[in-house]
């Protein structure tokens, strides 16, 4: 029926399960000693020659299989009893799924722009420092320590 193998258990819930797939099959529900089978979609096998409705495995130890020899309907009543159906509006889901896609993907866009500013800002940081290294290298004060018209005649002792 579509379920995967390790939803279904050994014991009761097995039981239940099968006993509960059984309700609504066409012809099983009418029938005593049904064999239900589960097993993952991806193990089915179907091709060209085979008849409409056949189908077969790729692998027969993913198959599992369940002979329910009569109809129980304690059982069913009881699943029944728990049975929840929902009327969603698959419009109004889909709307609000859209809306949350949507806001995330403008979070990541802003955020995106946030970085890219913040790395823009950084260059430019970075150019105008580069640019305006030597500044202060050809300032007034600067020009006037390293004249050497201007030196006093004692200057040679600073290197000895």
């Amino acid at each position: 029926m579509g379920r995967d193998t390790a939803t279904t258990t050994s014991g009761l819930r097995a039981v239940d399960e099968s006993e509960f797939d059984r309700r609504w099959m066409v012809i099983g529900n009418k029938k005593d000693n049904v064999t239900i089978i589960y097993t993952p979609w991806s193990n089915l096998k179907k091709d060209g020659s085979m008849a409409v409705g056949q189908v077969g495995f790729k692998d027969s130890k993913k198959v599992k299989k369940i002979l329910v020899p009569q109809r129980e309907n304690p059982i069913v009543n009881r699943l029944n009893k728990t049975r929840v159906e929902r009327f969603p509006d698959l419009r109004l889901e889909k709307e609000d799924r859209l809306k949350e896609v949507r806001r995330k993907e403008q979070a990541t866009l802003q955020e995106r722009r946030k970085e890219e500013a913040r790395t823009a800002k950084e260059r430019k940081e970075k150019a105008w420092q580069r640019d305006h290294a030597y500044d202060d290298l050809f300032t007034e004060e600067a020009l006037a320590q390293s004249n050497n018209q201007e030196r006093t005649e004692d200057f040679l002792e600073d290197f000895m």
